[in-house]
């Protein structure tokens, strides 16, 4: 068993915590927010993840996980974690300012210890954060040494929003970074126990700065592929017989290539890609480097959305007054976040063209409720989205939607007019069927 604290219950941290409490550690939360303390002490989640709230409740009913608002919790744990949010400021570049409180917060907790305390960044911070600003503010605030007194490390997370649970416990691999041999160890020996299947060589020792740009690369690489992928789609919708589903496959099959991140879509959004990459370009300005395929990655992005909406006119010509069925809000499936999801841009644009909208999400109406407001109709199950809409369009590829066949929409829509943002449907048994059948990287027929 190991004592473990964590700053910030986030998606982060919180799923960390649950799954740290999950393998018998004795684990404390610790957040700012009293509402959230709240709602986590009556074992209800502040957000949808699979699995998630199933685990806060048999760690709060087991008393594995104790969650507070007061960092002095923190004084006898062997392991700190920092999972507190690095939000963009507004010009793109990281806002350390939640990691600058929790990071003080802990030196003034650990200050009077006498034990040998593990502080872990996993939060996601630009290159040198650790090393030129949490370690002298970690010193000051407590008074102690790193490398000898305590010791600091990065341990960037992993996470696949939809499937955090399975990332904390199936980590593919294990970055750990830090100045001094003896910090990276402990840490790598508390990972080992955790995760014992996890091969030796997943297990990354390296500096703070290599581990931290690692988290960075990874992201802008994702994007970078999806990107790539979609610009492949939009060449094929121009070139009769084309088919962007096809080509990925082929793409796909070459080793150095692989399938991962080759579904061509209508973009990508969320909480990481765009803030991580944003950050990242202002990094790159900041160092003197010219990030252009960043820039080109987002130009991508930002269009890609849109595409919806221009199916839309082609297939409707005015869309005024016309009813567009929006199938899936949250910016991927098994979530309920709205950030950055593509389905905003995309209603933008239906509304902006005298479009009525109504939308049905199995987890994020909610969310999108605060978004639209009375902007936008939301129904409460797939039928009654469909019914009477003049055009239906999928966003989010959720497992319900996937299970739609042609004669559902044949049945309950005033036109049977379908655009597949995600390529999740067949197109010739749509065509068969009598659907107008329209898809990202689908050429003309």
């Amino acid at each position: 068993m190991t004592r473990i604290s964590l700053f910030g219950l986030g998606p982060v941290g919180l799923t960390t915590a649950v799954c740290f409490a999950r393998r018998g550690n004795e684990v404390v939360g610790i957040d700012t927010d009293p509402e959230r303390i709240r709602a986590l002490q009556g074992g209800i989640a502040p957000f949808f993840e699979p699995r998630l709230e199933d685990y806060l409740k048999d760690a709060i009913s087991g008393k594995s996980l104790k969650v507070s608002t007061d960092p002095q919790t923190c004084h006898d744990s062997e392991l700190i974690f920092i999972t507190v949010g690095t939000p963009s400021n507004e010009d793109g570049s990281i806002n350390l300012a939640y990691v600058e409180s929790a990071t003080t917060a802990i030196g003034r907790s650990i200050r009077e210890s006498t034990k040998h305390h593990l502080i872990v960044i996993k939060s996601t911070v630009i290159p040198g954060t650790t090393r030129n600003f949490v370690k002298p503010l970690l010193e000051k605030s407590s008074g102690k040494v790193c490398g000898s007194d305590l010791g600091l490390c990065v341990n960037p997370e992993f996470l696949r929003e939809g499937h955090a649970v399975e990332d904390t416990e199936k980590p593919d691999r294990v970055l750990i970074g830090s100045e001094d041999e003896r910090t990276s160890e402990k840490l790598a020996t508390f990972w080992r126990k955790f995760v014992p299947t996890l091969p030796e060589d997943h297990i990354i020792l390296t500096t703070p700065e290599n581990a931290e740009l690692m988290k960075y690369a990874s992201n802008a690489f994702l994007a970078t592929k999806i990107s790539f992928v979609n610009t492949v789609a939009n060449v094929a919708e121009l070139v009769r017989g084309a088919d962007v589903v096809s080509v990925a496959h082929g793409l796909g099959l070459d080793p150095r290539i692989a399938p991962g991140f080759l579904n061509a879509g209508l973009g990508w959004g969320g909480s990481c890609f765009p803030k991580d990459l944003k950050a990242l370009q202002a990094f790159c300005k900041k160092i003197g480097h010219d990030s252009h395929l960043i820039e080109a990655t987002f130009e991508v992005n930002s269009n890609q959305p849109l595409k919806a909406v221009e199916f839309a006119k082609r297939a409707l010509g005015s869309l005024d007054n016309k009813r567009i069925a929006v199938l899936g809000l949250s910016f991927k499936p098994d979530t309920d976040d709205m950030r950055d999801a593509v389905s905003v841009k995309i209603v933008s644009g239906f509304l902006k063209e005298g479009a009525s909208v109504i939308a049905y999400d199995p987890a994020a109406v909610e969310q999108a409720k605060r978004i639209f407001g009375e902007r936008i109709q939301f129904a409460s199950n797939v039928s009654d989205c469909l019914k009477g809409s003049d055009l239906a369009v999928l966003v989010t590829e959720w497992d319900e939607f996937k299970k739609l066949r042609p004669k559902d929409f044949l049945a309950q829509m005033k036109t049977p007019i379908v655009y597949d943002g995600r390529r999740i449907y067949n197109p010739f048994e749509m065509w068969d069927a009598g659907v107008k059948f329209g898809a990202v990287g689908l050429g003309p027929t």
